[in-house]
């Protein structure tokens, strides 16, 4: 039983026992009150009817006269004369009681009140005897309505007393029900905070829970980036900052197999011409601080990722992917600008940075891109003014020529309905987790892969209409073939407070259905789409909807403000399992990630899983999951 159900039958029990004792103690004292007046009234009676019968001639007939006169005011309910033997001379008795009094009330409080006597007297021998009883209907209904007027006082105290105490009953309830949401979402590794209530227990439990989710925060930061360095310091160049050549080629390889919007975009290589010069002229340290600043300024190119991805190929040779750019000529000018930016810290020696940018898009072979990037590069060197960078155009085949038909295309493509693929993630039994379902676009007559029309769909900002398309299909697919499924929606979705409610009310209608869904989003999410996706999972987690993050690589680290939404899995980038059975620094890692992650009793499971080898190292250092071509089921 509830507490608020054992505090209303405890303020019930009170005010029933406090009505039942003061009607008790009421009823009682009203009925010896009455007893004792009522007896008085007998005696009284008794002998000033005596007395005038004592004076009057001894005739039965006045006698009896004088009697049924008395009798007939209605006040008596028997009087007896009776002669010295104890024989009835006269005698006048009422009949039984006809009043609106109850017989339980009667029966219940009946009187117990003696008959008034009084002796007769004929001169100075006695008559007879004079035996009197008042009627005892009007004390009924005396303490009859005393009573229904003390009953109808309780109820209205009841009644007022009831309303105050669902006042003060709902003051408890109301922060009584938030501690146990928190300790409800602390036992599903949820951690939490409230504002402490004023009543003073529960504000000590909202203390100690508060403190608890406010360790584990602190310790998810800690060792999130305690990881986060350990990463650093095993993937990334020590003197510049740079990645390793074969983490950047790893990287690159998983964005271009991708089918996300950052499968497209620039490459940009850069070589620092003359390198042993210029550390004869300047010094170790002198040129170290060159190359740092060289790759802090083509970091600072990219505005949209939490990390960006510059490599360094070797001494002198470092290479900058910068996705979802697709104006070349602006992105030449910014190039040579930040070049200038670096030429300029040393001032007194000729810096010459030989630059080449190629394009990329989905499914590139990654040996072509380098081997372009390498000849473009050659010819920059050979180019003797100071703004050395070439820029190589690769034929690109577009399915629209204008932004106006782009968008058409694709308001009419969302209008006729996404197709969703399958592919399975499954545990290290073989079991299905879950599908990922990635949607196809009718365009150019052709169902297009992700790659190619994100880009668009970002630029257009249709990302909801997308999304709640794709909500839509997979309802209408689930129907047919109950099987969980996994559909991304954008961080421009979960923001955008519309598409939120039209999601609801979309699942609500479905509500068999929706507990078969797992949503999830991307690692790149400002503290804003944070807060946005923790109402998000409120909304819908009663429906049994999942959540999840995918592409997580570097973002590892915001994993501690994501500690109170209560994700279900997280799914690592590939660019951290490809190659992993070969790599003991990213076993590492990963073992990390998983070991942190199951500390809140979120699963993890690796994207982009390209073999056996891979699968078997990937459940070895705890994933709990696998998705990627190289999956068979």
């Amino acid at each position: 039983m509830s507490l608020i159900k054992q505090l209303w039958i405890a303020i019930i029990a009170l005010l029933l026992l406090s009505f039942i004792g003061s009607l008790a103690i009421s009823i009682t004292t009203s009925r010896d009150y009455i007893e004792q007046e009522v007896r008085i009234k007998n005696e009284d009676n008794a002998t000033a009817l005596a007395l005038s019968m004592s004076q009057l001639d001894k005739d039965l007939v006045t006698l009896e006269l004088l009697i049924a006169a008395q009798f007939d005011t209605g006040y008596y309910r028997r009087i007896t004369l009776r002669d010295t033997d104890n024989s009835v001379l006269i005698e006048r008795a009422a009949e039984e009681y006809s009043g609106d009094v109850p017989a339980w009330f009667r029966q219940l409080v009946e009187f117990e009140v003696p008959s008034g006597i009084a002796t007769i007297q004929d001169g100075w021998r006695q008559y007879g005897t004079l035996e009197l009883e008042s009627q005892h209907s009007f004390a009924y209904t005396s303490l009859w309505r005393s009573m229904l007027e003390l009953a109808a006082w309780f109820l209205l105290a009841g009644v007022i007393s009831l309303a105050i105490a669902t006042v003060i009953v709902r003051g408890i309830k109301h922060p009584l029900s938030r501690v146990v949401t928190q300790a409800q979402d602390i036992s599903a590794r949820r951690f939490t905070t409230i504002k402490e209530p004023r009543t003073l227990e529960l504000r000590q439990v909202t203390q100690a829970m508060n403190v608890l989710s406010a360790n584990v925060h602190k310790m998810l930061s800690h060792e999130s980036h305690k990881l986060d360095e350990l990463r650093r310091h095993l993937q990334h160049d020590r003197v510049t900052g740079a990645l390793n050549r074969d983490v950047f080629m790893g990287k690159l390889a998983s964005q271009l197999n991708s089918e996300d919007a950052r499968s497209t975009g620039m490459l940009v290589m850069v070589r620092v011409q003359a390198l042993e010069n210029l550390n004869e002229q300047l010094g170790y340290a002198a040129t170290d601080q060159l190359l740092s600043t060289l790759v802090t300024q083509l970091g600072q190119l990219d505005n949209e990722s939490a990390e960006p991805m510059v490599g360094r190929l070797n001494g002198s040779d470092f290479i900058f992917m910068l996705p979802l750019m697709d104006d070349v000529e602006e992105l030449r000018i910014q190039v040579m600008a930040a070049l200038a930016e670096v030429a300029a810290t040393q001032p007194d020696v000729e810096v010459y940075l030989p630059t080449a940018i190629v394009p990329y898009a989905p499914h590139d072979e990654r040996g072509t891109l380098l081997a372009t990037l390498d000849d473009a590069l050659a010819q920059a060197e050979s180019l003797t003014s100071f703004e050395q960078v070439v820029v190589r155009q690769r034929k690109r085949i577009s399915l629209y020529s204008s932004h106006a038909e782009w968008r058409n295309a694709l308001e009419t493509a969302i209008l006729v309905g996404p197709e969703l693929a399958y592919f399975p993630v499954v545990d290290a039994h073989g079991d299905i987790i879950h599908y990922e379902c990635p949607a196809r676009l009718l365009l150019g007559g052709e169902w297009q892969t992700a790659g190619v029309f994100i880009p668009w769909i970002t630029r257009f900002e249709m990302e909801p209409a997308l999304d709640l398309a794709v909500v839509k299909k997979a309802l209408a697919n689930l129907q047919t073939d109950l099987k969980p499924v996994g559909i991304n929606l954008s961080a421009a979705s979960i923001t955008n407070t519309q598409f939120v409610n039209e999601l609801r009310t979309l699942l609500v209608a479905h509500p068999l259905l929706a507990d078969q869904l797992c949503f999830e989003v991307p690692a790149t999410l400002s503290t804003h789409a944070i807060g946005s996706l923790r109402g998000l999972c409120t909304a819908l987690r009663p429906l049994g909807c999942a959540f999840g993050i995918e592409h997580v690589g570097a973002e590892f680290t915001k994993l501690a403000d994501l500690h109170d939404v209560g994700l279900a899995y997280l799914k690592m980038d590939s660019s951290l399992i490809h190659q992993l059975h070969a790599s003991n620094e990213q076993q590492t890692i990963v073992r990390g990630m998983a070991t942190l992650c199951h500390s809140l009793g979120i699963q993890v499971i690796g994207e982009g899983v390209a073999d056996d080898e891979e699968i078997a190292c990937l459940f070895r250092v705890g994933v709990d999951g696998a998705t990627g071509p190289g999956v068979r089921l």
